[in-house]
């Protein structure tokens, strides 16, 4: 198909959504409910038919979720929504001509462009290749190659954020393993959950140490085969998983449309690009300029419904009015592993059953609200 432009001839005005990322999904539950945008024709463009919440990934681990239970389904909300899906990913964007070029080589043109893909992994890029090496993003491929490692006795985790430390303890406590493995977190020169309370770090200090998890506060890379944190090698070690963050998508950077220093699509208050006004972004491929704004699904979640705002209001040629305005903090919820979890609100924390019994809770919940939408006929 390279080449071709895979909607209908004359399917001139068209709302594209690129990625079915947290925020598109709030925005293809508005059109559930209040209809898709007037005159455009909506898409949405996405190589996988679900979304895989992130924030039960841990808990699938250590056996407490089925694999299929933090999914959404991105394909029902579609339909439900009438809206048009494209099983494709965005390989670059040009918004002269107003079109996306995708993987399989055709090209989709578009009015009004929403971006929500999250980022690109960057495991490779900071500590090097090695057939142990497996990225936390994407997060589907990263489910799919930790249900296929077997059983591996010595594992690293490389992040000291929410998402290494709750990996870590997931990993130490995998369901089906016969003996727990030895698992070791590097955790980098930032040390420990950098830019938590005190209080948070110490619990979680406390519960990695009780678990038996070493922690590295030194940076790692991998030199000739060999994982190495400071000046010491780190082996054995069979399975080494990357909880880095991601990076901007290349695409992103060489589109021509504003960005950041590090190459995330620049956005305003209203998740619109500063550089053209026809581009919407949010999640993690998206940087506002207005405020240090942290990549987090958090944040990804509660500008979802702005962002379905914003696009109804574009597609009616009105300029955007709603704005995401962060709270002066967010709830983490941590999971331990072994049935219980750490929670975090600015300078206060929590360990216990039932923090993990609420972190389960909010998860099924906000899952659940999603599938309804998605069944209900």
């Amino acid at each position: 198909m390279t080449g071709q432009t895979i909607l209908p001839a004359d399917t001139d005005l068209v709302l594209l959504l690129v990625g079915g990322g947290h925020a598109h999904v709030a925005v293809l539950a508005d059109w559930i409910r209040k209809g898709a945008p007037g005159q455009l024709h909506p898409v949405l463009l996405t190589p996988e038919p679900v979304l895989r919440y992130s924030g039960m990934v841990p808990g699938w681990i250590a056996g407490q979720h089925k694999i299929d239970d933090g999914l959404v389904d991105l394909a029902g909300l579609a339909a439900r929504a009438g809206v048009t899906l494209v099983s494709d990913s965005c390989v670059g964007l040009d918004p002269e001509t107003r079109t996306v070029r995708l993987a399989s080589g055709g090209t989709l043109r578009f009015t009004i462009v929403s971006i929500d893909t999250g980022g690109e992994g960057q495991a490779v890029q900071k500590l090097g290749n090695d057939p142990r090496l497996i990225d936390v993003r994407p997060i589907g491929a990263f489910v799919r190659q930790v249900a296929n490692i077997g059983a591996p006795q010595n594992v690293v985790v490389i992040g000291g954020g929410a998402g290494g430390v709750e990996l870590a303890f997931a990993l130490r406590n995998r369901a089906g393993s016969i003996a727990r493995p030895s698992v070791t977190l590097i955790a980098g020169k930032a040390g420990l959950l950098a830019g938590f309370a005190p209080a948070v770090q110490r619990l979680a200090a406390g519960a990695l140490a009780r678990q038996g998890i070493a922690v590295i506060s030194d940076d790692a890379r991998l030199d000739n085969g060999v994982l190495i944190a400071g000046a010491r090698a780190i082996e054995p070690a069979d399975c080494i998983i990357a909880a880095m963050g991601s990076a901007a998508p290349g695409w992103v950077r060489d589109s021509g449309l504003a960005t950041d220093k590090a190459g995330y699509l620049a956005v305003n208050a209203y998740q619109q690009s500063p550089s053209h006004r026809f581009v919407f972004a949010a999640g993690d491929v998206a940087a506002r300029t207005d405020r240090d704004l942290p990549h987090s699904g958090v944040h990804a979640v509660f500008a979802g419904p702005v962002l379905a705002a914003n696009l109804r209001r574009a597609a009616a040629g009105k300029a955007p009015a709603a704005t995401y305005r962060p709270r002066w903090n967010n709830l983490y919820l941590m999971n331990t592993g072994d049935g219980s979890a750490i929670g975090s609100y600015g300078p206060l924390a929590a360990e216990g059953r039932w923090v993990l019994a609420l972190k389960h809770a909010i998860d099924r919940r906000w899952i659940a609200k999603y599938a309804q939408l998605a069944q209900k006929r």
